[in-house]
């Protein structure tokens, strides 16, 4: 008998043209570190009286269908995640955005959109074999953290319309991305376009705060994840070695902040927080080391950009 591990376990991703319509093929292999995508159906426990001290059977309760999934940061794949958290990106050739043709494609993320496009995603366990397949799968948010050291991942909390269960991939001939990860060592962190020091680590989140049309159905399924109010916070923990920060935040005034990470080889990643609003924060002191501050930050929509935050990937990937 076959065991499941998590070392052979593959995932595939494909956008659907109709929302919990699986496409036939052009689905990519996703490179994924741990994932808890899958559904879940309790029982309800018999309530009814008159046949003795023992229940009757149960019945089953709705279908519920979520989970995380944790993914690299790289300059290839990821881009698959941001236009699903996202919608669709701008994207020209020339690292500049220019059009000229170079073979370096800049691909152009904005927040807001009213249209987020919808996946199936197949993760599978060949050696059982069983195959899960997840159909109109929309990103309810996407978070990371900046740190000084570690592997640079980020994870994807995903809405699926169900789950259909298979001994067989129905994928197809995947797609393969050759892998090209960024680093915390690569990362950088702007504030009105001036490096930010003393910052010791930094945490991002971007939710759509989906909701989740839960019709009846005879197949038990949603009938979608509709886009909220978009919402990008976070938290920066900084050594206190000046009062910049702190006098913003007491000032009530936003700044620009930027998060970055660039390769050698001319790939990067930049999400631009274009009005972001700092609250004042307690500084306490726990002893004779140094003394940090933590600012739970807020972004909101920037009247100059009319967007909230804008995030730049450049690759060797003409679309998306």
């Amino acid at each position: 008998m076959a065991r499941a591990h998590g070392g052979r376990a593959q995932m595939a991703l494909a956008f659907e043209t109709i929302y919990g319509t699986p496409p036939a093929s052009g689905y990519t292999r996703m490179p994924f570190a741990s994932s808890t995508l899958g559904a879940d159906q309790p029982l309800l426990q018999s309530e009814l009286l008159g046949y003795g001290r023992d229940p009757l059977a149960p019945i089953k309760d709705a279908l519920n269908a979520d989970g995380d999934v944790v993914i690299p940061i790289d300059a290839r794949a990821f881009g698959f995640w941001l236009k699903a958290a996202f919608g669709d990106p701008t994207s020209s050739e020339g690292e500049d955005g220019s059009g000229d043709p170079n073979g370096v494609f800049t691909h152009v993320f904005h927040s807001g959109s009213w249209t987020l496009p919808s996946m199936a995603i197949e993760v599978g366990m060949p050696e059982v074999p069983s195959f899960a397949i997840y159909p109109g799968c929309r990103v309810d948010g996407l978070s990371l953290t900046m740190q000084r050291a570690g592997l640079l991942t980020a994870t994807a909390r995903l809405i699926p319309q169900g789950e259909v269960l298979d001994t067989e991939a129905q994928t197809g001939t995947l797609d393969e991305i050759a892998l090209r990860r960024f680093g915390h060592f690569n990362g950088m962190i702007q504030r009105d376009g001036v490096a930010l020091a003393n910052v010791v680590s930094a945490e991002l989140s971007y939710q759509n705060n989906l909701d989740r049309i839960e019709t009846i159905r005879a197949d038990g399924l949603i009938d979608g994840a509709d886009p909220g109010m978009a919402m990008l916070s976070g938290r920066m923990d900084v050594r206190f070695s000046d009062t910049t920060l702190l006098m913003q935040a007491i000032d009530g005034t936003p700044c620009a902040l930027e998060f970055g990470w660039a390769l050698p080889s001319g790939e990067s990643l930049t999400i631009a927080a274009h009005a972001v609003y700092l609250p004042r924060p307690r500084r306490e002191i726990n002893g004779p080391q140094g003394v940090q501050a933590s600012f739970e930050w807020q972004a909101a929509r920037d009247p100059d950009t009319g967007r909230m935050c804008t995030t730049t990937l450049i690759n060797d990937r003409s679309e998306y």
